[in-house]
């Protein structure tokens, strides 16, 4: 995609929305990729600086250490009883350049604001690690589904000086070799807690149909499965704008893995099941927020992408385990594009074992476990 136009036309948008803002007087080219529109084409804010998308709606952006790069911040205008503020959904990790960002958005992008509360789409470190932090902070409460809060305290209260001997043998059934398991073994247990700041001891509950009025804008809860237990998006219906996590993202999927917490779960089912849900309640106009990437629109062809996606691969592992008796290991290359390497090695494990669950209890594969190893075969 190219660099958007008229630079200088941006830079007098900074700052708290005008009450007239909107998608249509920006001054920027929407872009077209794949079947989606993206109305702001590939601009995007600075770390700590504010972008107002739409009234009452502004964007900012956190920085993610590797490939993920960055992930997107909604502050949404809000009223309490002690009059005006802004209110954040999702947080960033808990490290100093993202608290620097943050404080410089707090000075400048919106100009010394009140922070009204602080909402969170699902438990992992860069949407939750923050959050604790700008809570004590700014002493607001924190709004989340309840199984995602209690994961996040779980995982941050679990920290050991080596991995559960349960989590070594989950990754011996993948396939892991002795010398990961070893390494496994002194990377310690609890680095989930390094990320993420001490979460407040109490939470608002956010749940599946529920509704939260923020400001003038009414949002409807919807969870989704799958890549978290109850990811939370928001669904401002009359406003038709969607702030959709990592539940529904532009271009990139979001991970879906066998946990540590749930060894004999189905999660890939899950998510097809919410890829489908959120596909029947949308109506396909909506725009889409998602935590990483470029807002836009063309959700239905988004979810259908997706749900096919998973589909293809999955009958492409099928086909393969035709051929030959498989570990989640082997076979890297069937799902995945990209070579494997040791840093994302851990999530393409989980992520394997995922499709491999869904084909054997969906009764096209069957699983033999020999010496501690998960074996599959179609």
């Amino acid at each position: 995609m190219t660099e958007a136009a008229a630079p200088q036309e941006l830079e007098t948008r900074s700052g708290p929305p005008a009450y007239d803002a909107s998608l249509a007087d920006h001054g920027l080219e929407p872009k077209e990729f794949r079947g989606l529109t993206y109305p702001l084409g590939d601009h995007a804010p600075g770390y700590g600086e504010y972008f107002a998308i739409a009234p009452g709606l502004g964007w900012t952006r956190l920085p993610v250490p590797g490939s993920l790069d960055h992930i997107n911040i909604w502050l949404l205008d809000d009223t309490d009883d002690e009059g005006e503020g802004v209110a954040i959904v999702d947080t960033g990790l808990h490290m100093p350049a993202s608290t620097d960002a943050w404080k410089k958005l707090f000075a400048e992008g919106l100009q010394g604001r009140r922070i009204t509360r602080v909402l969170v789409t699902h438990f992992h470190p860069d949407h939750v690690g923050a959050a604790g932090w700008l809570c004590r902070r700014f002493g607001v409460r924190l709004w989340m589904n309840r199984t995602e809060w209690l994961m996040a305290r779980m995982l941050t209260a679990d920290v050991r000086e080596q991995p559960p001997e349960e989590a070594i043998d989950q990754m011996r059934l993948a396939g892991w070799d002795d010398k990961r398991l070893d390494e496994m073994r002194a990377r310690g247990w609890g680095n989930f807690a390094r990320m993420v700041a001490p979460l407040p001891i109490g939470h608002v509950r956010m749940e599946d149909g529920g509704e939260v009025q923020i400001g003038e804008r009414r949002w409807t809860v919807m969870t989704g499965g799958g890549h978290t237990p109850e990811h939370a998006c928001l669904i401002d219906k009359a406003g038709q704008v969607v702030i959709a996590g990592d539940q529904i993202l532009p271009r990139i999927t979001s991970n879906v893995s066998i946990m540590a917490s749930e060894p004999t779960a189905d999660p890939l089912r899950e998510w097809l099941d919410s890829i489908a849900k959120f596909r029947a309640a949308l109506t396909g106009d909506e725009l889409i927020l998602p935590a990483h990437g470029f807002p836009f629109t063309g959700v239905h062809e988004r979810l259908d992408a997706l749900a096919a996606g998973h589909h293809d691969r999955l009958d492409a592992l099928e086909a393969a385990l035709k051929e030959r008796e498989m570990r989640a290991v082997d076979t890297f290359g069937i799902l995945f594009a990209r070579k494997v390497d040791d840093s994302v090695y851990g999530i393409a494990t989980g992520e394997a074992m995922a499709h491999l669950r869904y084909l054997e209890y969906a009764g096209r594969a069957t699983c033999t476990v020999r010496d501690g190893v998960a074996w599959y075969s179609a």
